[in-house]
């Protein structure tokens, strides 16, 4: 597949998590600590996936990131800017494609380089330079409708990354995908990070997934529903090279030691 070749983001950004904490209200008027005390320090270009039990914040934090919801605790700051609300230069892709119907895949993916009022030239250069990092050229006059779901999150990831983000925030983007469609989609995203150099924070489930991306895993633990406020339970390194195996002992090792974390927290609560 062809490369991106020059075409990369501003700056990728660093990203400082400083004693986070996030409290809800609840009927009985006593707010209810989702996540407290976490801190996470991603330097720029870093690849860092977040897997924890269901509840733990593992969402909460990405939402706060991406400047949707407020912390009320602590702080956060992309590049060295406090994040105050949603930014392009922070992009999100969900489970969920939310592409725009009525676009076609070259409209949806111009779409944010156009309201940024970047000149046509370079709207289409961007435009025409990520179909191709991911696959869609022959599909770039077709609807979302038309194409399948990987296909479709193919499209989101590009309609992000053509914003040029210096912060890509995923979460369990493959996660409603069959299982050859997500691991090609994983190929793919590895090869584009390695590429744009972008910083990524990727929420998953799966922990053959958080090992096969990233450089980095942060095990997340606690939620409402386990009694404590959620929280950084350990991070680990992932020293393997950028050809991953999944059947290698090195794989396994690093799998079945984050496993052990998680469900440890499940078996607990």
């Amino acid at each position: 597949m062809p490369h991106i070749g020059t075409v990369r983001p501003r700056q990728p950004a660093d990203v400082r998590v400083r004693s986070l904490g996030k409290e809800y209200p609840s009927r009985s008027g006593a707010p209810v600590a989702a996540m407290a005390d976490v801190d996470l320090e991603i330097p720029a270009g870093e690849f860092v996936c977040v897997v924890g039990a269901s509840g733990c914040g593992k969402s909460t934090l990405l939402r706060i990131l991406a400047g949707f919801e407020h912390a009320t605790a602590g702080s956060v700051e992309v590049g060295g800017l406090p994040v105050t609300g949603p930014d392009p230069e922070r992009g999100v892709v969900f489970q969920d494609y939310g592409l725009f119907p009525w676009l076609s895949v070259r409209e949806n993916i111009a779409y944010g380089p156009r309201q940024a009022r970047l000149q046509r030239p370079v709207v289409q250069e961007r435009t025409d330079r990520f179909l191709d990092a991911v696959g869609l050229t022959r599909f770039a006059d077709r609807f979302p409708s038309e194409l399948s779901g990987g296909m479709q999150q193919r499209v989101a990831i590009a309609r992000v990354l053509a914003n040029d983000p210096s912060l890509l925030l995923m979460d369990e983007p493959f996660g409603a995908l069959d299982a050859l469609t997500r691991s090609s989609l994983q190929g793919e995203l590895s090869r584009i990070h390695r590429e744009t150099g972008t910083t990524v924070l990727f929420i998953t489930h799966s922990i053959e997934e958080a090992v096969y991306l990233a450089d980095r895993v942060v095990v997340m633990a606690g939620g409402a529903a386990h009694g404590v406020p959620g929280h950084v339970r350990e991070e680990i390194r992932i020293p393997l090279g950028p050809d991953r195996d999944v059947t290698s002992a090195e794989f396994n090792a690093l799998k079945r030691r984050i496993s052990a974390l998680v469900h440890q927290e499940a078996t607990a609560a």
